[in-house]
């Protein structure tokens, strides 16, 4: 039974990743390409490969807390739902809505909920805490490069 909570963690966050990219192909071979963009931005081959293991790291790192028998569960499973939810918010509004504006308020937004699942998970679980640390500087940086281009882009 705790194989299938995994396996669910695992599904709930690459589906979460895998509806995110629909909204990107549909703008990083357009309008993504038209835009400016700073010299330090990835190529766009990278995304794919560090997101799914991002998107894998969340999961196991979900898991983890949730297999736990700490009473601080609830709070932290909400920053994490609300960091996934906002995770692909992110996707709707950059690539979707094609808005590097709001793209850039909402995705402080989103680190300030991984930040607080961080904290919250590490009370549970170090190890839970722990995967989501190459998150949040994956994220620190994406939120660097989406203040760039909207400044690019004005």
């Amino acid at each position: 039974m705790k194989w299938l909570s995994l396996i669910l963690f695992l599904g709930i966050c690459l589906l979460t990743g895998f509806i995110g990219s629909i909204f990107t192909t549909s703008s990083v071979n357009s309008w993504y390409l038209l835009i400016n963009k700073p010299i330090y931005t990835p190529p766009n081959w990278l995304f794919g490969p560090v997101w799914t293991t991002l998107f894998i790291m969340m999961g196991i790192s979900g898991w983890l807390a949730w297999k736990n028998d700490k009473k601080a569960k609830s709070k932290a499973f909400i920053y994490y739902f609300v960091q996934l939810g906002l995770n692909l918010l992110w996707s709707v509004i950059f690539f979707g809505l094609r808005s590097p504006f709001a793209a850039s308020v909402e995705i402080i937004i989103l680190w300030i909920f991984i930040f607080l699942s961080i904290k919250s998970f590490a009370k549970i679980n170090k190890i839970a805490g722990f995967l989501l640390y190459p998150y949040i500087v994956w994220v620190s940086y994406a939120a660097f490069l989406t203040i760039s281009i909207y400044f690019l882009n004005r």
